[in-house]
């Protein structure tokens, strides 16, 4: 692992940003909210790491995928409340404060997304 500038994947990680927060403001329930966030948030981790680290895209991914699990899981443990700090509204923000096995769903297609575009990308191009 060595450190290299992607100046691409930095622009998408502001942007799936932005989307984030577009959502976190505007939409309050719904399938967009909860399961298109979740999904939207590994992808955005996966782009600020690539942004400046020259990784394997698997390991990546797969790092991603276990700090998002263990994330989820703290929330199935109430890691807040345990650490007297559930009332700090940036942290529930941040870690969330409800766990669901969806949200380990739509982590894991995530990723499987990011996984199956940067194999697709990293192929040769056949010529016909």
């Amino acid at each position: 692992m060595t450190y290299k500038l992607n100046k691409t994947c930095l622009v998408l990680a502001v942007l799936f940003l932005l989307t984030e927060i577009l959502i976190a403001v505007y939409l309050k329930t719904g399938f967009i909210r909860y399961t298109v966030g979740d999904f939207l948030s590994v992808i955005l981790l996966y782009c600020f790491f690539k942004s400046f680290l020259k990784i394997d895209h698997f390991k990546l991914g797969a790092g991603v995928l276990v700090f998002a699990f263990l994330i989820e899981f703290a929330q199935y443990f109430n890691l807040l409340k345990l650490l007297n700090l559930e009332d700090h509204k940036l942290l529930t923000v941040i870690l969330g404060s409800t766990f669901q096995v969806g949200d380990l769903v739509a982590y894991t297609f995530g990723i499987i997304t990011v996984l199956i575009i940067e194999q697709l990308n990293s192929k040769p191009h056949e010529l016909h």
